[in-house]
């Protein structure tokens, strides 16, 4: 891959080939030396009081070095969420469950022995005598007088609430659309389950650990506060990490008491969960109701928005109170609504915690608003692209703050809705849909419509750029990979400022003793705030080196120019060059320097964006319903996303088809489900559904390219586009195939079941 890259040039991705070839290093491959295994005992009932913990028996067992309780390891608490919505110091998580358990998979003591198997086989002997206290799964009964508490000191299951806007956003409206949808639980279901590997550091004193996380520095400063240790004393490292999906921006308590054990034990130690593990004990997504009401005039035209949100932070809600806030945040969409009413309860239940997933409370927002503006259409009797097109922002109102409060920097959403309907021939696909439905045919179309807008790019983060003796050139940054392509990425973007080939540029991050801070992976920022501070160190590296290159060619500065693949040259002059490697030679002799340059060709910049950005972009989705079952068929998806300007497009059309993936998966297969004991009734790969390859068609996608002004490489984020738009595009369809039988709502996932019970309910519900 020795090119010399552009911005815009699709590149294939330089990691594939050590994947692909399963010589990635992940967290399992971690090998050190006299290396324990830890299990974890897990809690089998979702409440009660911890009376007693036997360990004899497991430390008795082969193998078996140590057994540890929370009163062993005397670690503290995890801290609770931070701004802008802090949960309760009261609701705070314990590492490991001291005197009571609330979901079922709570860790409560951990297993150390020579082998895995031995471990594994002695969590079994350790007894945990539990009094059962009743339980609480549903989020609705939460606030309920008799209902359950969690946290008797606390008082309520009331984590936090807020409200956003004003009463009266109903006033003015002729017709009002009522629903109630429940935007599902789900579980990221990451490839890689979760795993650590902890040991002493015998460098600083402290302790290193090895785990697949999205931000690496938030987990060294939950690692130090657990051990209540100096931040400088651990280490983390982010090995390959197969799957992230917001899920793993929270670093578990498993993982901090695996440097507990470290610590008591001064060995390395080593965890990887079984999947059931994984789907009880890493945290869940989504998991909101939302009760709206959306009003408007009577030829389409919107006058206000009333929403009620429920949102389940699952057993403990650290950064779950986020979510919802977010959901308000974007309740206006990508549409003109003068009048937003939002207010949000965020509860705790006796079920595993709800962090970020993929989209984090933005696809909640949404869902709700497009299925609301699919129904207010067939209210209205008009077609669903005239009432979208009648309320778009238009783009002179860029930038803009909505009602809702979010400050958008660009749009064209109705060139994004224009492109995708002539993508998709929509007034062709309505004419078939017109025949089938004329014909009685039992398998109906469904023509599923979505617009959005969601908020990315949060935060600051570092960039560095040095190049050493030989020309290359190393770069980092505070962001760490799941998969997203940041080598690739980083590397032309280097490529294309300084002129170098990619295979000469090296690109560090996921180390927190290589990367001095940063915010990690999140929030689809990495490009648009990781990216613009590697640019800007790169520029400010270039600019050293044209000072240095004009002094050793004997000309002006501003006459020198990047030569790709030789260095720097004088305009017009192609035989007056000088190499990179050159340069950095003569940069560290201060005889050669410029006035007032410090030697060395390197940088160190912070990006802090003044404000997120706000990609946006429109979906249809076509299904095929059959009647008589219920099956639903995904036949075509054809998306026109904006994510400003795109530096490889072969690394958008990945995040897109990867969020399309996802995005159906919520709108047809995947639910978490509790039954009324607080038992997961999906918690394995057997009973929750996740689509296949087979499940999914074909991708037709474009993108427009609206850059952002608030960075300067004019990007906006791309990793959740594809999950925001398409959930409530497929969700839409499925509705549309059967809505001239009287359905006006199916829940999500729009099950065979749930789609031909819907059927016969609104048949029975038809007049004779």
């Amino acid at each position: 891959m020795a090119v010399n890259a552009k911005y815009g040039t699709p590149i294939k991705r330089r990691e594939d080939p050590t994947l692909i070839q399963g010589m990635g290093i992940y967290t399992d491959d971690v090998n050190l030396p006299g290396t324990l295994h830890a299990a974890f005992v897990r809690s089998g009932v979702a409440h009660g009081t911890i009376t007693s913990i036997d360990t004899d028996a497991a430390k008795e067992s082969p193998g078996v070095v140590a057994v540890y309780t929370a009163e062993d390891l005397g670690l503290n608490d995890l801290p609770e969420g931070g701004p802008p919505v802090p949960s309760p110091g009261t609701m705070r998580r314990p590492v490991l469950a001291r005197d009571r358990v609330r979901f079922i998979g709570e860790a409560i003591a951990v297993v150390v022995a020579e082998t895995r198997a031995q471990a594994v086989d002695a969590v079994d002997l350790v007894d945990v005598d539990v009094d059962d206290l009743p339980v609480l799964v549903d989020m609705t009964k939460a606030l309920d007088e008799d209902a359950p508490l969690l946290f008797p000191e606390h008082g309520s299951n009331l984590a936090a609430e807020a409200p956003l806007g004003a009463a009266g956003a109903l006033d003015d409206a002729d017709v009002v659309i009522t629903s109630r949808y429940v935007n599902q639980r789900v579980a990221a279901v990451p490839m890689e389950p979760a795993a650590a590997v902890a040991a002493p550091d015998p460098d600083t004193g402290g302790f290193r650990l090895w785990a697949p996380l999205q931000a690496p520095h938030a987990g060294q400063q939950a690692v130090a506060a657990g051990l209540g240790i100096e931040p400088e004393k651990v280490r983390v490292t982010v090995p390959v990490v197969g799957g992230g999906f917001g899920a793993r921006i929270a670093t578990y308590p498993e993982q901090i008491a695996l440097v507990a054990v470290a610590r008591e034990l001064g060995r390395p130690v080593r965890y990887v969960e079984s999947r059931w593990e994984t789907m009880l004990a890493m945290q869940h997504g989504r998991a909101q109701v939302q009760d709206v009401e959306l009003g408007a005039k009577s030829d389409g035209t919107l006058t206000g928005i009333r929403l009620r949100v429920i949102a389940d932070c699952g057993a403990y809600p650290a950064d779950a109170t986020v979510m919802p806030l977010l959901t308000g945040l974007m309740a206006s969409g990508v549409y003109s609504i003068p009048k937003v009413d939002f207010h949000f309860s965020a509860v705790v239940t006796n079920t595993t915690p709800i962090g970020a997933y993929r989209g984090a409370g933005r696809p909640e927002a949404t869902a709700l608003l497009e299925r609301a503006m699919d129904q207010l259409a067939r209210r209205l009797d008009m077609d669903p692209a005239e009432i979208r097109r009648r309320n778009f922002i238009p783009p002179e109102a860029f930038p803009l703050t909505t009602v809702a409060g979010a400050s958008y920097d660009s749009g064209e959403y109705e060139r994004a809705l224009d492109k995708v309907l002539e993508n998709a021939g929509y007034e062709q696909l309505r004419a078939q849909q017109a025949e089938r439905r004329a014909s009685n045919d039992p398998k109906q179309l469904g023509i599923g419509l979505a617009t959005y807008v969601e908020l990315t790019g949060l935060g600051s983060e570092i960039g560095t750029c040095i190049i050493d003796e030989h020309g290359k050139v190393t770069v980092s940054s505070g962001t760490s990979p799941q998969g997203q392509g940041h080598d690739t990425m980083f590397a032309a973007l280097v490529s294309d400022v300084l002129g170098v080939p990619m295979d000469d540029v090296v690109v560090v991050h996921s180390d927190t003793a290589k990367v001095s801070r940063g915010m990690g992976t999140m929030g689809s920022r990495s490009l648009q705030v990781g990216g613009s501070a590697v640019f800007n160190a790169t520029n400010t590296v270039l600019d050293k080196g044209k000072q240095l290159a004009a002094q050793m060619l004997e000309a002006s500065a501003d006459d020198i120019d990047v030569v790709p693949g030789r260095g720097l040259g004088v305009k017009g002059s192609p035989d007056a060059t000088v190499s990179w490697a050159d340069l950095a030679r003569a940069s560290v002799d201060e005889a050669n320097l410029p006035e007032g340059m410090e030697s060395g060709l390197a940088a160190e910049t912070d990006f802090a964006t003044p404000d997120s950005s706000y990609p946006f972009g429109a979906h249809i989705s076509v299904v095929e319903v059959d009647t008589e079952t219920g099956m639903t068929t995904l036949l075509r998806h054809v998306t026109v996303d904006d994510s400003g300007r795109i530096l490889n497009p072969l690394l958008a059309e990945g995040q897109i088809h990867g969020g399309i993936a996802q995005g159906a998966a919520q709108a047809l297969f995947e639910e978490i489900a509790f039954d009324e004991d607080g038992n997961c009734s999906t918690g394995s790969l057997v009973s929750y559904a996740i689509p296949s390859a087979s499940d999914l068609p074909s991708y037709e996608t474009e993108r427009t390219q609206t850059p952002s002004p608030l960075n300067p490489l004019g990007a906006k984020g791309i990793g959740e586009s594809g999950a925001i738009g398409s959930t409530p595009a497929i969700w839409n369809a499925v509705v549309d195939a059967v809505a001239h039988l009287g359905v006006d709502n199916v829940d999500m996932p729009a099950s065979p079941q749930r789609v031909w019970q819907a059927i016969q309910d609104a048949r029975a519900a038809a007049p004779a």
